[in-house]
């Protein structure tokens, strides 16, 4: 159980640990490369390390050398084994919707799987992508969860059709494989894509990694089997997700926090859109080339479609208890399926705080400056509602958080630097 102490106009500068999003694009690129890939800053987290371990499973050498990770890339193919293999992901929904693809690039038989909520989280429209390009594909629980098994001879290629609706990680998944696929891979999306910014990240990994993918907008992608990836020194910059807490904790208590390593004025990251967010609520924002800092002023506040930025919802719910009026946030159903239901647990604990706080199917409605009270919270084994109840904890004294070794799946040294501040 963690205890949250209150604090008041923290001053302080934080180094924010590499971005997970860019770490798992990274090692999933480098292993598909052809050559040796030099990765600094990769992020050490238990996502992050599933995905390594993945690649490892598959044949893939990856060593570390003085803060470096080095991935022996095989340029698309994989060590035939006689037998099935299983790659388990434990509650990793990046590292199973992002490997499901290259794993189809591997002959034989290899299933993906994981923990009971990781068998909860739907892939079936991926892999019915995945039949589309020649892939003998199975998602065994109703034909839209994991486990899937693949029985594979690689990608074929072809055309496929995604709706958008339910993850951009479909999309990125099979742009990350395309490139060594037999033939060339055309994806249409029929419709917006939810959190679209990532698939942004996932094209300059791409770049940098010597493909670029030919598109219309974001509605079709056209992928060429040639020249295929080639090896590149990567250095993986701050995670924005990981950095938002801590200009929350600037918000909500009126001090000044600088987040070092974050390209302010040159990250396709989408979650830097929530600095928007904090200063139409009243904060001040500096940007600067590889600096963040968040000035906190007294907030009010707003409707807000985070349909783009998912991740930044339970941050703006801990803030939003802290503004004056009330704060609507809309248009993020898929949330359902992250880690925890988390419109539902957002809704439950900030119902034991004794926050005014309405749930609606896509969306949160919270009043702002109630007054609120400690208590006892889950933290539902998801690491981002962990997170955002220590923003809540500087303000309301005797936050007390059950399951905070959670925040281990994308920050383990979350609380360290927490108590630093």
């Amino acid at each position: 159980m963690k205890v949250i102490e209150p604090r008041r106009a923290i001053e302080a500068t934080v180094a924010v640990p590499g971005s997970k999003s860019l770490s798992h694009r990274a090692l999933i690129v480098a292993a598909l490369a052809q050559g040796e890939s030099r990765i600094r800053n990769l992020l050490e987290c238990e996502d992050v390390q599933y995905t390594l371990q993945a690649l490892r499973d598959l044949g893939i050498g990856i060593t570390e050398e003085e803060g470096t990770t080095i991935v022996a890339g095989q340029g698309g193919r994989f060590p035939e084994s006689p037998g099935k293999r299983t790659l388990f992901l434990g509650n990793s929904g990046t590292s199973l919707r992002l490997l499901l693809s290259m794993a189809a690039l591997v002959r034989g038989e290899t299933v993906l799987t994981g923990t009971p909520r990781l068998l909860e989280r739907p892939v079936g429209e991926l892999v019915r992508a995945l039949g589309d390009l020649g892939v003998k594909a199975i998602a065994k629980e109703k034909g839209d969860f994991p486990p899937v098994r693949l029985c594979s001879a690689g990608i074929k290629g072809g055309r496929t059709r995604l709706t958008g609706r339910e993850s951009s990680q479909y999309l990125s998944s099979l742009l990350l494989a395309a490139p060594c696929a037999a033939t060339a891979v055309e994806i249409e999306v029929a419709g917006p894509i939810v959190s679209a910014p990532y698939v942004d990240l996932t094209l300059e990994v791409m770049e940098r990694f010597g493909v670029a993918v030919r598109r219309e907008g974001r509605r079709r992608f056209h992928v060429l089997p040639v020249p295929g990836y080639q090896a590149a020194d990567f250095s993986v910059e701050g995670d924005a997700s990981s950095a938002s807490y801590f200009w929350a904790a600037a918000a909500v208590t009126g001090g000044t926090i600088a987040t070092d390593n974050i390209r302010g004025t040159a990250s396709r990251q989408g979650d830097l859109a929530f600095l928007e967010i904090l200063e139409r609520m009243g904060c001040l924002v500096k940007k600067e080339d590889r600096r963040v800092i968040v000035q906190g002023r007294a907030l009010v506040g707003l409707e807000a479609d985070l349909n783009r930025l998912p991740d930044m919802v339970p941050t703006l719910a801990a803030v939003a208890l802290f503004a004056r009026g009330k704060t609507v946030i809309r248009n993020v159903p898929h949330l359902r399926h992250k880690e925890s239901d988390r419109l539902r647990v957002l809704w439950e604990e900030w119902r034991r705080l004794g926050a005014q706080i309405e749930e609606r199917p896509d969306g949160l409605v919270i009043e702002g400056s109630v007054r609120l009270h400690g208590a006892l919270c889950d933290a539902h084994d998801d690491h981002r509602l962990a997170m955002s109840l220590a923003v809540v904890g500087l303000q309301v004294p005797g936050i007390r958080i059950r399951d905070e070794h959670c925040v281990g799946k994308s920050f383990p040294r979350f609380w360290d630097l927490w108590e630093g501040l």
